[in-house]
């Protein structure tokens, strides 16, 4: 019987056919383009393994793939999702998005590093651990599902119908991850909550003339000035009632993030700045991007931006808006807190819409088994410690299948700075696939055992 990494080599260019596989599926929720097929894929790629599967409909959104496989006194949750971005751009790819192609150790198709490298690279080592190490010291339990590149807007629905099915998780492997500049695996223990909303003004029934502007309000300048009281020029969140609802980060935590390397000239270096905001640098900017909620303005429009003049008062402005949350915020909490303060500042007459649905915070405890359980992995797959982060900057729907049923959960993946997910040429390297499958094998070893 050949060993684990024996398995593995002799099985190198079956597993990176079933990736190109995997990758060649276009899977875009944003377009329905592609779902039931992909879903359809991965769930026969799990029953070839010999786990018990099923396909669970989920009400106006698309499936969720289920399985089952092992048994002992532990059990792992594993999260992904068969979803991908759009591929737009389409020129900018080299090779086009839906067509994998390796090139200087690297594998590039839209979904390798978000979310399909690591979807499958999970089984693969499940595959491989079955043919090498026998019975697999614990149970298994997958969720996958096909919404959360907009926004998981089912997930929290499903979960509430069928948590008898997982609900009993030791902990949960999450969907992502990656090496950082610096190559040290890190591990990725919550994420910031999200609320995404649009904020209208209105004026005169039509656009008018700008001489008119005398006597007729504008839009646009009302839409300014309620913008300018959500925040000020030293970047503080400015909303009526909003700081009292930040709970600051644990001693643990802000422990753990000063292990996070941030090399402030190299940063800057990367975004093409001369500092960041306040000037912050090294740990207080580490501490800014993880532990501090934002109100970012994505995007403002209103009246004519062609080319040339054009003398218009428009008669309609508006905003997108992300509000990154924190402990102990909610997106139903800002969203109050943001109607009462425009109110309260004579702004009641502006419109707020939300435009997707918001997610949770999400936090898991930083000494927990399937943390520590990852730590172990890292060393033996990496032989280096893996960097632990309390959360990353960005969101996701962890708190739903997670956090509200007390499963700690951790992530950990495939990916490196340059993967480019979202972007074109999303890449992986062909070297972190194969350690991380060898990742996955120590991570069931060690958490087996915890």
């Amino acid at each position: 019987m050949p060993t684990f990494d024996e398995y593995v080599a002799q099985n190198r260019e079956r597993f990176l056919n079933e990736l190109k596989a995997f990758t060649s599926q276009p899977s875009v929720a944003a377009q329905n383009l592609g779902m039931r097929e992909m879903a359809d894929r991965v769930l026969a790629r799990l029953q070839k393994l010999g786990a018990q599967t099923r396909l669970i409909p989920v009400a106006d959104g698309f499936p969720v793939v289920y399985a089952e496989i092992g048994s002992g006194p532990k059990t792992l949750l594993i999260y992904d999702h068969y979803d991908v971005q759009p591929p737009e751009p389409l020129e900018l790819w080299t090779t086009p998005p839906w067509e994998p192609t390796i090139r200087e150790g690297k594998f590039f198709a839209r979904g390798v590093a978000d979310n399909k490298g690591d979807l499958l690279l999970r089984i693969q080592a499940v595959e491989s651990w079955l043919a090498t190490e026998g019975a697999l010291p614990l149970k298994i339990k997958w969720v996958i599902e096909g919404e959360e590149e907009i926004g998981s807007p089912n997930l929290g629905k499903f979960v509430r119908a069928q948590r008898a099915l997982f609900e009993d998780a030791d902990g949960c492997l999450w969907e992502f991850g990656a090496k950082d500049s610096h190559e040290n695996p890190m591990l990725i223990c919550g994420l910031k909550g999200i609320l995404f909303i649009e904020i209208h003004a209105r004026g005169a029934k039509r656009d008018l003339h700008s001489g008119a502007a005398p006597i007729i309000e504008n839009p646009a300048w009302r839409l300014v000035w309620a913008l300018s009281t959500l925040k000020n020029e030293r970047d503080e969140i400015t909303i009526d009632g909003y700081a009292q609802t930040v709970r600051p980060p644990t001693a643990l935590e802000l422990e753990a993030a000063a292990h996070i390397p941030f090399d402030t000239a190299l940063e800057l270096e990367k975004y093409g700045l001369s500092q960041f905001i306040n000037g912050v640098r090294d740990f207080e900017a580490v501490k800014k991007l993880y532990f501090t909620p934002t109100v970012t303005i994505c995007g403002l429009q209103s009246g004519y931006t062609g080319p040339g003049g054009k003398t218009v008062l428009p008669n309609h402005a508006f905003v997108k808006l992300d509000f990154r949350l924190v402990p102990d915020q909610t997106p139903e909490l800002i969203l109050d807190l943001l109607r009462r303060h425009l109110d309260a500042h004579g702004f009641a007459d502006i419109e707020i819409q939300v435009t997707e649905a918001g997610e949770h915070v999400a936090r898991s405890p930083l000494d927990s088994a399937i943390v520590r359980a990852a730590q172990a992995a890292a060393r033996a797959t990496y032989r280096r410690d893996a960097i632990v982060y309390p959360s990353a900057a960005g969101s996701g729907p962890m708190y739903e299948l997670c956090q509200q049923l007390n499963i700690p959960a951790v992530s950990a993946g495939c990916g490196y700075p340059d993967s480019r997910g979202h972007a074109p040429d999303e890449n992986i390297r062909v070297d972190d696939y194969f350690e991380s499958i060898t990742f996955i094998r120590e991570l069931i070893r060690h958490f087996a055992r915890a």
